[in-house]
């Protein structure tokens, strides 16, 4: 623990006062739920219909899903555990878990929101010539570096944090282990780590965000000219992909870009892309998208294993 005195943090998180407390914590254990199951009915269903496995988009679809059950599992079982329990309290190493596990998992789904954009670039762009662009063993080596990349990302952040002396106090306004209120507790050594630790995120982050919308305004420009069936035909399979890329963003932007902004604010904030998100991700793919439609109805046909699932995202 490199010095550290502490053996624990404490997350004030949410007031265990009235009936809030109760009704948040089964919002957050329904949202638990619905994402385990809808991501995991969606890659169980690209992954057993060919067709879709093929294509470069649902290969990357499916490998989000993944990331949306991983980063769900970071905060939010805990989250509802504590609110069930009224108990606030994270030990030194889950915490370095948690900071770990969370940007790792993070910073895997910006690089693939990046190049889930690039791959509807390309679609769009030199639809004659994808398959041969994005073939599977590119594709691999894309995702590949999308997983190295988040992985060197969260672990810079956990090296940074295990070099600073903690002595108290160990209290976060907040129900996770949040990466900037845990280097001010630290006894010394915080300016260093704060630098370092927003120039990692600065580094992942600005170009993702910045390759999306050069991506989006590429994908415009390329349209434009173009009948209006093709137009209806390109916004309808990037509209599914965008709207999951705002709903990731928006609260992220909110959370660390506004400078006056609340600890209650940003905690609702941050409920709503490590929470909700990820649960409503398969509800915005499978509703959206004809294809995975057809396919979850195909499945469902087929299959036994989660059919209230199967039903309730067969729209």
């Amino acid at each position: 623990m490199n010095g550290s005195t502490i053996s624990e943090f404490i997350l004030l998180g949410f007031s265990c006062s009235g009936i809030s407390w109760l009704f948040l914590s089964t919002v957050v254990l329904a949202c638990c739920t619905i994402n385990f199951l809808g991501n995991f009915l969606i890659m169980v269903t690209i992954w057993t219909e060919p067709q879709l496995l093929g294509s470069p988009m649902y290969f990357f679809l499916a490998n989000l899903s993944l990331i949306d059950i991983s980063l769900g599992c970071v905060a939010a079982p805990k989250l509802a555990a504590d609110l069930l329990n009224c108990g606030h309290s994270i030990s030194y190493e889950g915490c370095m878990a948690q900071i770990f596990f969370f940007h790792f998992f993070g910073g895997a789904e910006m690089l693939l929101l990046t190049l889930m954009a690039y791959d509807r670039y390309v679609a769009i762009y030199d639809p004659l010539r994808y398959m041969v662009i994005m073939d599977r063993q590119r594709c691999l080596r894309l995702l590949l570096l999308c997983w190295a990349g988040s992985l060197v990302h969260g672990i810079i952040h956990v090296v940074v944090i295990a070099q600073l002396p903690f002595c108290g106090p160990n209290v976060l306004d907040n129900f996770f282990c949040d990466l900037p209120q845990v280097i001010d507790l630290a006894c010394s050594g915080g300016y260093s780590a704060e630098i370092l630790t927003v120039a990692n995120d600065t580094m992942i982050t600005v170009p993702c965000f910045l390759s999306l919308l050069v991506s989006y305004a590429a994908i415009l420009a390329t349209l434009c000219g173009h009948l209006e069936r093709d137009w209806r035909k390109a916004l309808s399979t990037c509209s599914s992909h965008l709207t999951v890329a705002s709903l990731y963003y928006v609260p992220i932007l909110f959370v660390y870009v506004q400078p006056f902004s609340s600890s209650q604010e940003n905690k609702i904030a941050a409920i709503f892309y490590m929470v909700a998100t990820p649960a409503l991700n398969p509800f915005i793919y499978a509703m959206r998208n004809q294809e995975m439609k057809n396919a979850i109805g195909k499945w469902k046909s087929k299959q036994k294993l989660f059919p209230i699932a199967a039903k309730g995202l067969h729209v």
